[in-house]
């Protein structure tokens, strides 16, 4: 497997496993194609042709050497220093799950996702979309003064191939966690169920056993009844509005589940009466990672596999028969 298989392989699943459905990427792309299609010559020419074939630019191919894989240095955040021995472990290929280089700066652009997402669960598009785009514009700030493309330099530097897979993995995590409440749905009655069936995921039971993590109530009790179970702070980039939640509330969303979040979002959460489950990041993470780790194994079942800097790893395939 080469590097360009490794990302269309990536795409793909996260494509198939987007909680707009497939066929609304596609229509998201074939709109991002027309638009191109429609500027002036010069205009084509600054467009950056990443928008015509990936609806996932925060992952990217960093540095390709153009040499197979054969050993794969995967961790949730990558630095120099973990480029260093990812060499040193004789590593060829170095994937990061948080985005570097271009990914970083166009994370902002997959937060699109969460207007489609927010829909789904019944709050009005035209309000999703009006509070989403200031927050989107906060992250295009937010990222402009970082050296975001210094561990790239030094992957060109170290002649390792270098990718970054976010919300590629995000999104396989989401609809994970989404079939999960769907098969459950019946048996989720208090928060406490909700607790009680993530805790079941072997990512979050090795997290809370080995390392420590511990799925957290950051809003509500345990005892209120849980409500309408949301998905909608796993996938999507980062952090949304923080004045979203009343609105959720008044959709008939009664738990929000996510892998991370801010003092005053967790304010306006209680504000709003919500009650709001954090799986915890690295673990959540992982989810991803992994299930995405199995489909690159099924496809090249001799490639070694190194976790590290975070990865929870755990493989689903030996469980299967």
């Amino acid at each position: 497997m080469y590097l360009k298989d490794l990302h269309q392989l990536g795409i793909g699943l996260a494509m198939k496993a987007d909680l707009r459905g497939e066929a609304k990427v596609k229509k998201l792309l074939a709109r991002q194609n027309k638009i191109y299609n429609d500027l002036s010559k010069s205009k084509q020419e600054k467009f950056d042709s990443i928008f015509l074939n990936n609806p996932y630019p925060d992952s990217l191919i960093l540095n390709d050497t153009g040499k197979a894989i054969k050993k794969m240095f995967v961790g949730i955040d990558i630095d120099v220093g973990d480029l260093l021995l990812a060499k040193e472990l004789g590593a060829d290929t170095v994937f990061s799950h948080h985005p570097q280089g271009k990914g970083l700066l166009y994370l902002n652009s997959v937060m699109e996702l969460q207007v489609d997402l927010l829909a789904h669960y019944g709050v009005p598009i035209n309000i999703a979309q009006s509070l989403l785009k200031p927050r989107m514009s906060e992250v295009a700030r937010s990222v402009r003064a970082r050296n975001m493309h210094r561990v790239a330099d030094a992957a060109k530097l170290l002649n390792l191939n270098f990718i970054c897979l976010h919300t590629v993995c995000d999104n396989l995590v989401a609809r994970h966690l989404y079939d999960l409440v769907a098969k459950n749905e019946k048996n989720l009655e208090y928060v406490s169920d909700v607790l009680e069936l993530f805790s079941s995921v072997p990512e979050y039971k090795i997290g809370e056993e080995e390392y420590g993590f511990k799925m957290q109530l950051f809003a509500g009790s345990e005892q209120n009844y849980c409500g309408r179970v949301a998905l909608t702070e796993i996938t999507g980039g980062t952090e949304g509005s923080e004045k979203i939640y009343k609105y959720c509330a008044m959709a008939g969303v009664g738990t929000i589940v996510g892998m991370h979040m801010s003092e005053k979002h967790r304010d306006e959460a209680q504000e709003a009466n919500m009650n709001v489950i954090i799986a915890e990041h690295m673990p959540s993470d992982s989810v991803g990672i992994n299930l995405f780790l199995d489909e690159v194994k099924k496809a090249d079942a001799k490639m070694e596999i190194i976790p590290a800097s975070g990865l929870i790893y755990h493989s689903r395939l030996k469980n299967k028969k």
